[in-house]
């Protein structure tokens, strides 16, 4: 048993309201012991193999991150206690790395960031030429090109077309995940230049020692006195659409009671509630935005559901449908006209 799990049980049943007034400092947690160490245990083999002798340092923070200059990775808290993943989840409707494989995706990422620091890589002209200047402001969003094979992929919505760093971190996370592979995965891509520029880049690296070897912790959480109620509010704030009002000409259209076919009748607002994980989840996946942005306008669809004593007389997969459609449409419409989006 982990030393996290020794030290979390004075809270680890804890009900969420409860957790929430706790401090990260106080939560006493350490990755030793957890499967994110086994995961970094995965990551350094990777590393070997492709005969990288660097090695990123781990800390636990509020986030996924690699510092600019730092030659390591923030791990997020959550994923150091199964009973935190489970407070996240509830919170903000998904887990960013909650399973093995996008945990390694992630920690791939973020390694290509912390070896870039540790060689000043992004220093060298053909990287800038490969890759794009370093020195380009990140954009607050970004409106990425799907059909583009001028970038590979590894995580979600297009990532490296954020921004050249981000492009180098997805480059170096497909090149040490793939092995070999990513010769035949992008054959007839424009990234295959980046991937064998990459390649020879690591080789000349490989067994070099960094030129930066600082192991500072930045933001760690045991520095942190802040609640997780605090970190969670700010969290959900960052994703906080100002909703406009519901019109019940939608809700009507959504579980209006067609002339044919029928699914048992049941309150809309009990049924939005029951489906309101798994509709925010579609939802996201099909716009890339983030779960919590559709829980907000769901939200408020319960309340005035219920307001409205609605139920529902059609058949549900079609109700599902039109729900996501719906959500999906209201919220980047929202966002389209509230934002502006910086096309990369």
């Amino acid at each position: 048993m982990g030393a996290a799990t020794k030290r979390g049980n004075f809270w680890s049943r804890m009900s969420d309201e409860d957790l929430l007034d706790l401090r990260f400092c106080d939560l006493g947690l350490t990755i030793k012991g957890t499967d994110l160490e086994r995961r970094i245990d995965v990551l350094y083999q990777q590393l070997d193999k492709r005969g990288l002798r660097f090695r990123p340092h781990f800390w636990l923070g509020e986030e996924w991150f690699s510092p600019e200059g730092v030659p390591g990775i923030a791990i997020p808290f959550y994923l150091a206690h199964p009973r935190l993943t489970k407070l996240e989840y509830r919170q903000m409707f998904e887990v960013e790395g909650g399973t093995h494989r996008s945990c390694m995706q992630l920690l791939r990422h973020e390694t290509g960031h912390a070896i870039e620091a540790a060689y000043r890589l992004e220093r060298r002209k053909r990287w800038k030429t490969v890759f794009g200047d370093p020195r380009k402001p990140y954009p607050d969003y970004y409106t990425p090109r799907p059909n583009s094979k001028r970038y590979v992929l590894n995580l979600d919505w297009w990532y490296a077309q954020s921004h050249p760093h981000e492009d180098f971190a997805e480059t170096f996370a497909v090149w040490l995940g793939s092995h070999a592979g990513w010769r035949k995965q992008y054959h007839d891509w424009p990234a295959l230049k980046k991937l064998e520029y990459l390649d020879e880049l690591m080789q000349s690296v490989g067994q070099v020692s960094p030129r930066v070897r600082c192991r500072k912790q930045v933001e760690p959480i045991s520095r942190i006195r802040r609640t997780l109620r605090e970190h969670y509010a700010e969290k959900r704030e960052h994703y906080e659409i100002k909703v406009p009002e519901v019109y019940d000409e939608d809700l009507y259209q959504l579980f209006r009671d067609p002339a044919s076919g029928q699914d048992g009748k049941q309150s809309a607002a009990s049924w939005l509630r029951r489906n309101k994980v798994e509709l925010c989840q579609v939802c996201a996946r099909g716009t890339g935005e983030h779960p919590y942005t559709f829980a907000q306008i769901l939200q408020e669809l319960i309340i005035r559901g219920r307001e409205m004593g609605l139920c529902i007389k059609r058949p549900l997969d079609e109700v599902k449908i039109d729900t996501a459609i719906y959500l999906s449409v209201k919220a980047l419409n929202h966002l389209y006209n509230t934002r502006h989006r910086i096309p990369v």
